[in-house]
């Protein structure tokens, strides 16, 4: 029987180093700095050229990178900007990954929402917010996705009290 998998999507020669090489062509005012941790390709990138970055990663014939596979977030307390919002993109057609940092911070952290690019973007985004604080600006419905609405904090932060007391949970008895 045959092997389906070898026949799927376009065969390339190309490394990892191509998908980073384009976008320092393409958006050289977005780029931070590029990476290749583990082989794996990473781009960090400025918060305000979030939207021109994802179009071009989505919409160029040289990527297509069509699935958004996930995004989280990383909280570092004693740098500023304290947090960096990740993006795992899929090119299903040239089977290749690459990985977006998006540096955030000040008070109220914010950065573009992707959900009219991805509409899978929304449930992400939300569970970002909910565990983060951080906001998704033109976000369709950014509201709590895991905690109740009472919930006072963002509990994935690194300054969250672990011992606090929540509304619901009331005192101990």
């Amino acid at each position: 029987m045959e092997d389906r998998r070898a026949g799927m999507g376009i065969e390339t020669e190309e490394t990892p180093e191509f998908c980073l090489q384009l976008l320092r062509e393409n958006c050289p005012e977005a780029i931070l700095e590029t990476l290749l941790p583990q082989g794996d390709a990473t781009a960090v990138i400025r918060a305000e050229h979030l939207p021109k970055v994802i179009d071009f990663l989505k919409n160029d014939s040289r990527l297509q990178f069509d699935v958004l596979v996930d995004i989280t977030a990383l909280d570092f307390p004693e740098r500023n900007p304290r947090f960096d919002v990740v993006y795992h993109f899929l090119s299903m057609p040239f089977n290749r990954r690459v990985r977006l940092k998006v540096p955030v911070g000040g008070e109220e952290p914010c950065v573009d929402s992707i959900t009219p690019w991805w509409g899978s973007a929304n449930w992400l985004e939300r569970e970002v917010w909910d565990m983060f604080g951080i906001r998704f600006r033109g976000h369709p419905d950014l509201k709590r996705i895991l905690m109740y609405d009472e919930f006072q904090g963002h509990p994935l932060r690194k300054d969250y009290p672990i011992n606090k007391r929540q509304p619901r949970i009331g005192p101990k008895v």
